[in-house]
């Protein structure tokens, strides 16, 4: 019998490439998004079921998982995967868009999980893999919350691992790199308030690094979707799969050397 997985935040990007991805690969999917009446891709796809949730509504969550075990019979696989990154300065963020970025990249991703779990524990067996960021292990200037979330991801998923061994399931943690999404465009919050002086000079430097060809080659989304993959098939305890070659070095590197100077190494990176 074929597998099942449910992917949040199947619209675009990574959720896209990955709900291909296991489609192609013989799996069901069950790929969830905010407005699944714009999607025009997956829908033709044979063994995928499209259909709302958002991470911040609790009825479509539980609505989603309850169509998506009366479509396909069970879910082996759950991918937290919506999210977006909020950048710029703390001061300068209003409180509702600070609760926003929690909500969405950690309550929701508890949320969803919750959901999912007397299932999981029901079978005794199923798959967790949240999708982190190299941006959990390390960060960069002005993104105190969006590392703030992915870092509590990185944690969730790590404690998380111990009480679910007890019924069968497995957590595993994906960390991307530098990916070629729409991150920076529809899933990317940048707040900044020129009066503000005393951040100006490093909003400056940020935003043309951020601009700049000079960086990383960011990775296709197809070669995430691929690492997924390779967490939902491996049947070992190995919990953190990086994905990209900048992903690799960048966490590398964190481990290899003294704090103080990768932290250095981040502002001479950015010219601070």
């Amino acid at each position: 019998m074929s597998k099942t997985i449910l992917i949040t935040g199947a619209s675009s990007g990574i959720g896209k490439s990955t709900a291909i991805h296991f489609q192609n690969n013989g799996w069901n999917v069950i790929a969830t998004m905010r407005s699944p009446e714009k999607e025009d891709e997956l829908i033709d796809l044979k063994n995928v079921l499209v259909t709302k949730l958002d991470v911040v509504d609790l009825d479509s969550i539980d609505q989603a998982v309850k169509t998506g075990i009366e479509t396909f019979g069970q879910i082996d696989v759950l991918v937290n995967n919506a999210g977006y990154g909020a950048y710029g300065p703390l001061e300068a963020f209003p409180r509702e868009n600070i609760v926003k970025q929690f909500n969405t990249n950690v309550i929701g991703l508890l949320d969803v999980t919750r959901a999912v779990l007397p299932h999981f524990r029901s079978n005794q067996s199923g798959t967790i893999i949240n999708i982190s960021s190299i941006g959990g292990k390390m960060t960069f200037p002005l993104g105190s919350l969006y590392h703030g979330t992915k870092f509590a991801v990185e944690g969730i998923s790590e404690a998380l691992s111990f009480e679910l061994e007890a019924v069968g399931v497995k957590v595993k943690i994906v960390e991307p790199g530098i990916i070629a999404t729409d991150f920076a465009g529809r899933s990317f919050d940048f707040q900044n308030n020129p009066e503000l002086l005393e951040y100006q000079e490093t909003v400056g430097k940020i935003m043309q690094a951020f601009s700049s060809q000079d960086g990383p080659v960011p990775s296709p989304p197809q070669l995430v979707a691929e690492v997924i993959y390779e967490a939902a098939s491996d049947s070992s305890r190995k919990m953190r799969y990086p994905a990209g070659a900048d992903a690799h070095q960048y966490l590398s590197t964190r481990k290899a050397i003294d704090e103080d100077d990768f932290i250095q190494g981040i502002k001479d990176q950015f010219q601070l």
